[in-house]
C-alpha cells in the first residue's frame, strides 16, 4: 500500500488519561522492559525491507527504500539504501560501539552518533534495531493510563551511565495486554520534547533459530517536535530471519554493493 494512503490509527492520537491502578514496582517494570526486548530479539539474523517517507514543509515528499540487516547475538547492524537513485549504495554500519555512514559518491566513511538522522529523515538507528530498553535505561513508573481504547503502562526511561542512546530521556506508553509499545516521546537532557513516535501496527514472524515468534513494528510514525512541519513514516516489510552471510557486517561488503 502506498505510504500516502496510510492513515494513523486514530485511537493513538487521543490524549492519555490516568486511571486508578497499583503502581508497578521496580521488578515489575524490569519485567515489562525485558519482555519488550525479548519479543523483538532474534536468536539468529534479521533482514527486512524498509520504506521511509519524509515530509517537510520546504520540499516535496521523499520516499526511500532500504534493506536493514541485523545480527542480534553480536549486536551488529547495517542499512543499505536502494532507492531513490541519488541515495542508492549509501549505507550505515554499526561495528562494536562505532556507527559509520558510507557515501559511495565520494567513497568515504564517516563516524556518526546515535542522534544521526537516517538519510535526513526523523528516524534514528535505534528505530530499526533490536530493543535494548532494560539494558540501556533506568526506569520510573508514571502510572497506568488510557491511550485511546488501550490501557497502558506509562514508563519514564533515563539512560544509564555509559549507554549510547539517541536521547537521554524517553517516555513509553506500553499496551498492558500485549506489551507492545504504542507511543514514545524522546526528550533532550534539558527536558525539551524532541519527537513523538507512534507504533500503531505490530506484526510477528516465526523464528526457526529462536523457536518462537519475533515481533516487529510494521508501521512507525515519527513527528518532529522541533520542526513541527516535519514527519516520517516507516514501513517494515518482508522480514526474513534466515541466516545471513558470515562476512556481511563489514565495510568491504557494504562498499561492494555500491559498485
Amino acid at each position: 500500500m502506498p505510504l500516502h494512503m496510510l492513515t494513523l490509527t486514530a485511537t493513538l492520537l487521543l490524549s492519555a488519561a490516568a486511571v486508578p491502578a497499583l503502581a508497578l514496582d521496580a521488578d515489575g517494570m524490569k519485567k515489562v522492559l525485558e519482555t519488550i526486548d525479548e519479543r523483538q530479539r532474534n536468536a539468529g539474523d534479521h533482514k527486512s525491507l524498509v520504506y521511509i517517507q519524509t515530509k517537510e514543509k520546504s520540499r516535496e515528499d521523499v520516499v526511500m527504500e532500504a534493506v536493514v540487516y541485523r545480527r542480534d547475538a553480536s549486536d551488529q547492524f547495517m542499512i543499505l539504501l536502494l532507492k531513490p537513485k541519488a541515495e542508492r549504495g549509501k549505507g550505515y554500519l554499526k561495528i562494536d560501539k562505532n556507527f559509520w555512514m558510507y557515501d559511495p559518491t565520494v567513497g568515504r566513511w564517516e563516524r556518526r552518533t546515535e542522534r544521526e538522522r537516517i538519510v535526513g529523515s526523523d528516524s534514528r538507528r535505534a528505530d530499526f534495531d533490536e530493543s535494548r530498553l532494560a539494558v540501556e535505561y533506568a526506569s520510573e513508573y508514571k502510572g497506568e493510563e488510557k491511550l485511546g481504547k488501550f490501557t497502558v503502562h506509562h514508563i519514564r526511561l533515563t539512560e544509564k551511565p555509559g549507554a549510547d542512546v539517541p536521547y537521554p530521556v524517553t517516555e513509553l506508553w506500553v499496551d498492558k495486554e500485549t506489551n507492545n509499545v504504542l507511543k514514545r516521546q524522546d526528550l533532550a537532557a534539558s527536558g525539551k520534547l524532541m519527537r513523538t513516535v507512534y507504533t500503531p501496527k505490530w506484526k510477528k514472524v516465526y523464528s526457526e533459530s529462536k523457536k518462537e515468534d519475533v515481533w516487529y513494528p510494521a508501521e512507525i510514525r515519527i513527528y518532529d517536535e522541533v520542526e513541527k512541519d516535519n514527519s516520517t513514516v516507516v514501513l517494515i516489510q518482508e522480514v526474513d530471519l534466515r541466516p545471513l552471510p558470515e562476512n556481511i557486517f563489514t565495510k568491504a561488503w557494504l562498499e561492494s554493493k555500491s559498485r
